[in-house]
């Protein structure tokens, strides 16, 4: 086996969720169109013992037919009516895992979950309420979730690559929160053509103005903030990092830079 496809092998392994022998099965049928499973253990190097139970299981995933006859052969699936039913059971598998997570919500656990939290964080100083955060992702997340908590204003100071950024990130949620009538204000330089772009197609979600700031944070009424450690432009976004604080008075004194900027 060449070592283009112990490459292939892997790729193939992570992208449709099989085993070693199921994607060895599969490959050497591909090559094939039809076989038996003979023929199929013997291309494949998979063990004669265990052949049928690969191929059943393929069969099952949807990646090969069993062939009506004797001997019992076994017939190839084009691969993109594969890949639409891998899809298909991907999406499917995620609304439902969604509708389950949404129903822990109105369960006793869920609610006990919340007072074990509500009565612990009074005990907690409010210089402890902080954290960081590594990697680009690790941020828009945690921003998100602290823009979902917003009940009157958000601001944010953001670069021109990160307006873009931000623009399609968390377009639908700025949508939540004008329904919900918090306040949003964005400031960029607004210096490229992208940057402009991605201003106007916000214009309706917020207000933005031109600011010339290189300044990275979010600020939630007042009272929750993340801001970010580095330059957008010198840094790899897996090594971009912010710090998320959840402080009132640090909170309202960047509020307070921000808005005599604003102004």
């Amino acid at each position: 086996m060449t070592i283009l496809k112990v490459d292939l092998l892997k790729k193939l392994r992570s992208a449709f969720d099989l085993n070693e022998y199921e994607v060895k099965i599969w490959i050497a049928l591909l090559s094939k169109g039809v076989a038996s499973a003979g023929e199929l253990s013997d291309m494949g190097n998979v063990p004669r013992s265990r052949a049928y139970d690969v191929l059943e299981s393929l069969e099952k995933k949807g990646f090969i037919i069993m062939k009506i006859g004797r001997p019992i052969k076994y017939l190839a699936v084009k691969p993109e009516d594969i890949l639409k039913r891998v899809k298909k059971n991907i999406q499917d598998k995620a609304e439902e895992q969604v509708t389950n997570i949404e129903k822990i919500k109105d369960t006793e656990a869920f609610n006990e979950l919340n007072f074990l939290f509500t009565h612990g964080i009074k005990h907690v100083d409010p210089a402890n309420v902080s954290g960081s955060f590594k990697g680009r992702s690790n941020t828009y997340t945690q921003i998100q979730t602290v823009m979902e908590s917003a009940k009157d204003e958000v601001i944010l100071a953001t670069t021109d690559a990160g307006l873009v950024r931000k623009a399609a990130y968390f377009k639908e949620s700025l949508a939540k929160l004008k329904k919900t009538g918090v306040k949003v204000k964005i400031g960029a330089p607004l210096n490229s053509k992208e940057a402009q772009e991605a201003a106007e197609s916000l214009k309706n979600l917020s207000q933005i103005k031109k600011m010339d700031t290189k300044a990275r944070f979010v600020v939630v009424d007042g009272s929750e903030m993340v801001f970010m450690l580095n330059d957008d432009e010198t840094i790899h976004e897996s090594d971009d990092v912010s710090i998320w604080v959840n402080s009132g008075f640090f909170a309202s004194s960047m509020k307070s830079m921000f808005d005599a900027s604003w102004k």
